[in-house]
């Protein structure tokens, strides 16, 4: 990956984009897709469009959803503490002791997550978010209140690392790494004779409810759509194979099987990895993918999707890890996909 590439991964990282709330990062993302893409298109859920080739018959939609797991303030005690809710998948035991950027009207507030000292007992066995705390450092509700109100996100104050010139480590790689991915397929293919119209989608919603790619597809009506997300890799200690499978880091793009995914899509891109001598890996998804697929697939008449995804370390966790030759060997099998369309694609797995 260019440096300049990877400097535009590392901002959009950097950037807090808590589900409901991305319109920063979705800023960010247009700007760049400007001079790149025929046409910019937003909607009413936050989402942002990037178009080439708007007049084809034959719509390729990619989605990558730009949202990140976050906290949400639900109570505002008399000491000034913040107790706060999930907005997404957090892991209580993972936010023990990090610090939050609280994204309060008007001004960022910079706050720890407090936990009972362990030598006065400490948290004992499961415990939940109700059992933590932020502490801005106010001394009562009345100070922290001309800042922070009730609904107001948190994200992990965590900015991201490269590690051994090879991975990238960070909070919201999933999957703020998937926008980065549909954006860097757009610009790539825009300067090539394409015979598809693409439409990379920078999605909201998705770890909360996949709202923003159910108005997406609904807005586009997509021929076909592939989401771009992340998955489980399996490749450290303490993880059962067996049970997950064998997921690397550096072992390729993951394509998904199971019943929501159109096997002719599959197809073409196993062909194309196989052209282009390009190791690819799989999971199983046999009734629902759990990513942006599940709702394309269902507005309109009904959307043929695929599931591409980046193999990730370490989920929702302030130091998800991921390789960057993965990110651009997606890139570059999706690049190349697309480039040899010719419009006149059968998606109906009943014919030829």
């Amino acid at each position: 990956m260019k440096k300049e590439r990877l400097d535009l991964l590392l901002e959009l990282l950097k950037t807090p984009s808590p589900s409901s709330m991305e319109m920063q990062i979705q800023r960010r993302w247009m700007e760049e897709m400007r001079g790149i893409a025929d046409e910019i298109r937003t909607d009413h859920a936050g989402n942002a469009i990037a178009i080439l080739n708007p007049e084809a018959d034959f719509k390729v939609m990619l989605a990558g959803h730009c949202d990140e797991i976050a906290l949400v303030i639900n109570r505002i005690d008399e000491q000034g503490y913040l107790h706060f809710d999930k907005m997404g998948g957090i892991n209580p035991k993972a936010a023990v002791g990090m610090k939050v950027t609280v994204l309060g009207h008007g001004k960022e507030v910079i706050g720890v997550i407090g936990v009972n000292a362990q030598h006065h007992g400490g948290l004992k066995g499961d415990f939940g978010v109700d059992d933590l705390f932020i502490d801005c450092g106010a001394k009562s509700k009345d100070e922290i209140e001309k800042s922070v109100q009730i609904g107001d996100l948190a994200v992990y104050k965590r900015d991201p690392e490269v590690l051994m010139d090879r991975y990238i480590a960070g909070r919201g790689l999933d999957n703020r790494t998937g926008q980065f991915i549909v954006g860097e397929v757009l610009r790539k293919l825009s300067e090539k004779n394409l015979h598809v119209g693409v439409y990379a989608v920078s999605t909201v919603n998705e770890e909360t409810n996949m709202g923003g790619a159910y108005f997406a597809a609904a807005g586009v009506e997509p021929s076909m759509a592939i989401a771009c997300d992340v998955t489980f890799a399996t490749d450290y200690p303490g993880v059962n194979k067996n049970k997950y499978g064998d997921i690397r880091l550096e072992g390729g793009p993951v394509l998904a099987k199971g019943a929501p995914i159109n096997r002719k899509i599959n197809q073409w891109l196993e062909q194309t990895a196989k052209k282009m001598e390009m190791d690819i890996q799989y999971e199983l998804t046999p009734r629902l993918t759990g990513t942006d697929a599940d709702k394309m697939r269902l507005t309109g008449k009904g959307v043929p999707v695929s599931l591409v995804s980046l193999p990730l370390r370490y989920m929702h966790s302030p130091v998800e890890t991921a390789s960057i030759q993965d990110i651009d060997e997606e890139v570059d099998l999706l690049v190349e996909m697309i480039a040899n369309m010719t419009g006149n694609e059968n998606l109906n797995p009943l014919e030829d």
